[in-house]
């Protein structure tokens, strides 16, 4: 595929071999210069990755240059969680701060990563996107604008500076008209994904984004050279997630976690570099960014701190490899989840805690792209095979997956009994590193903002003061995902049940309810006492829960007492943002039943004076999808 001649001039000038430059003679003891260069919503699509249909040239370049990673992910699938875990060097699931576009408070005393550098004299910039879900604990950056630069630093300070590029984001994936650089009779189109023109489209506009960025990574690259740093900067390169594209983004699949990460480091700062370095070689060291922060640290010669969850992989205190790394999925956007998920080199687990919700819930930024509505359209015509019908389709509660021999991620192995021991195994280590990392996880995400208030749920936690025992919750939340009435144990998880109802903690009591609603009528009927005590519980989250369960799957006389339930939780002159939207989202999951509050919908308020910006939309997208299908008209 060819590529604009301006392009290719770019590539020429940067990668030619070059004397060093630099007027900056320091020891190599001194700080190194650090630039990252960050895109969005792309993963390894690249030439320098094994792909032959992307145009990534300057990317190329700088791989030959430096090192790449073979294994690194982003934790979490989408932007706002993913950088969440990137400035503090920690799991979000830890923080209450896995979900899309939540805000909680930083833990006491603890710092984002850029402070500690300032605090070693970097000069730190971000150009410009923050997007994180936790309160900033005072300064953070020297400049975070799009007007931030390196260039602006004081004379004699080393400088860390971020330069983040959005031209590949998911939105610009429905841009039309659009001039295409890449045919998209040449895509490869992945197993899950109809073949529809609409797709092939979308998937060749991808690699077109993806090109417009390579663009300017090399301009990154060039004002790096034309100031005689290149000598004196290590340079990372990374994608933030998954390609934009639907079953990407959003999904703790590899193909929503696996990301490019390009570690360029200089002669002069040759000796900080991981032992496997080799300028056009690669790592097959598992990373991920809850990484990122601990190696920035390690490269300052900082000793990264105690509470980081990261491993530093270069740099003074560069650690031991990692045997897995870990993925999460919390609310995204309008839509709340519980997902998990770990790999080594070969395998992938994906462990489901809401089994009884479809991968493909209704997101409506998700939905504007061009590619989803066909394949969703596709799925309500019949004209899906069962491969690309499985994303419409409820959640296996667990998923396993052979990486080298499918990069589709298409065939589980969860139920094949020649891959017992490594379910087993990769079952146990996610277990494992749920309750080592303290996962809040298995609390309904109001529950968290209405215990702690203002002050972190880290911290509550360490202070046992979030009144919840993790180990016994999570331990919960497993198994009312996985038991069924069918088991053969049918007696003692009927009497397991009973007691969660009964128990103390609301925790326990949700995912009681959860249960009855995943088993549907067979849940129903044999927790239906204990659901009808529920819809009074004390806490609204329980509430909500037991309501759909009985509003779903009970008699008509159960769906009277539901909906009043339900309707209060979602009306926000009463309730808070995240009580609203897991309320709506049970009547939404109603469907026809709700018809006889339809009115009573339309007139909920849709914000109120606690709605913050960036997650007020949410409550008005679920109550125009909610409309649209009780008038039956089109998805908005």
């Amino acid at each position: 595929m060819k590529f604009p001649v301006a392009w290719g001039l770019v590539f020429v000038c940067l990668f030619s071999p070059f004397p060093s430059n630099g007027d900056n003679r320091a020891g190599a003891e001194e700080l190194p210069n650090i630039l990252w260069i960050t895109s969005e919503d792309n993963g390894p699509e690249l030439g320098c990755y094994g792909d032959k249909y992307a145009t990534s040239p300057n990317i190329d370049a700088l791989a030959k240059l430096g090192m790449k990673y073979r294994y690194c992910w982003s934790n979490a699938p989408v932007c706002a969680p993913a950088r969440t875990t990137i400035i503090s060097g920690m799991y979000p699931t830890s923080l209450g701060a896995e979900h899309m576009r939540c805000y909680v408070p930083m833990p006491a005393g603890i710092k984002m990563y850029p402070q500690y550098l300032r605090e070693a004299g970097y000069y730190c910039t971000n150009n410009s996107k923050e997007d994180y879900n936790l309160l900033k604990p005072g300064k953070v950056w020297d400049v975070s604008s799009r007007k931030a630069h390196w260039k602006n630093r004081p004379k004699g300070k080393p400088f860390f500076a971020i330069f983040n590029h959005t031209i590949s984001h998911e939105s610009k994936l429905r841009v039309r008209p659009h001039t295409a650089i890449h045919d998209p009779a040449g895509v490869r189109i992945p197993a899950y994904h109809p073949d529809t023109p609409e797709v092939r489209q979308d998937w060749a506009q991808y690699y077109d984004t993806v090109t417009a960025m390579d663009r300017k990574v090399g301009h990154n690259i060039a004002e790096l050279k034309k100031a005689g740093l290149l000598d004196e900067t290590i340079i990372f390169y990374y994608g933030d997630h998954g390609s934009g594209m639907p079953r990407h983004k959003r999904w703790p699949y590899n193909s929503g976690l696996h990301v490019p990460l390009i570690v360029y480091f200089p002669p002069k700062y040759r000796h900080l570099a991981p032992p496997e370095y080799k300028p056009g070689g690669s790592s097959d060291r598992l990373v991920s960014f809850v990484d990122l922060a601990p190696t920035l640290l390690s490269l300052a010669g900082m000793k990264p701190p105690a509470h980081m969850h990261g491993h530093a992989f270069a740099g003074k205190y560069a650690s031991e490899p990692q045997p897995y790394i870990y993925g999460y999925r919390g609310r995204m956007d309008e839509r709340p989840d519980m997902v998990r998920s770990i790999r080594n080199e070969r395998f992938i687990y994906i462990r489901q805690f809401n089994p009884h919700r479809p991968y493909g819930q209704f997101l409506h930024y998700m939905f504007r792209t061009p590619t989803t509505r066909v394949w969703y359209q596709m799925h309500l015509d019949g004209k899906l095979n069962p491969t690309q019908d499985l994303f419409w389709q409820e959640k296996p509660v667990e998923e396993l997956y052979d990486l080298q021999a499918d990069h589709d991620e298409v065939h589980n192995l969860a139920n094949n009994p020649d891959y017992k021991q490594t379910l087993d195994t990769m079952r146990k280590e996610l277990w494992t590193w749920m309750n080592k990392t303290g996962d809040l996880g298995s609390i309904p995400e109001a529950e968290i903002h209405q215990r702690c208030g203002s002050r972190s749920p880290y911290d509550l936690q360490l202070e046992s003061k979030l009144t919840v025992d993790l180990k016994r919750d999570t331990l919960a939340a497993l198994l009312a995902s996985y038991a069924t009435l069918e088991n053969t144990q049918r007696e003692k998880i009927e009497q397991g049940i009973k007691n969660a109802f009964q128990d103390d903690e609301s925790v326990i009591r949700y995912w009681a309810c959860t249960w009855a609603l995943i088993n549907k009528v067979d849940g129903v009927k044999m927790a239906h006492d204990e659901l009808l005590s529920s819809l009074s519980d004390e806490s609204v989250s329980v509430r909500i829960v037991a309501a759909e369960a009985l509003g779903r799957y009970g008699s008509g006389s159960d769906l009277q007492l539901a909906l009043p339930v339900l309707l209060k939780a979602a009306n926000l002159n009463n309730s808070d943002v995240y009580t609203a939207v897991a309320a709506l989202n049970a009547i939404d999951y109603l469907d026809e039943k709700a018809a006889s509050i339809r009115d009573k919908i339309a007139s909920l308020p849709l914000e109120n004076e606690k709605s913050l910006p960036r997650i007020k939309s949410y409550v008005p997208r679920l109550v125009e999808k909610i409309l649209a299908d009780l008038d039956g008209k089109e998805l908005p």
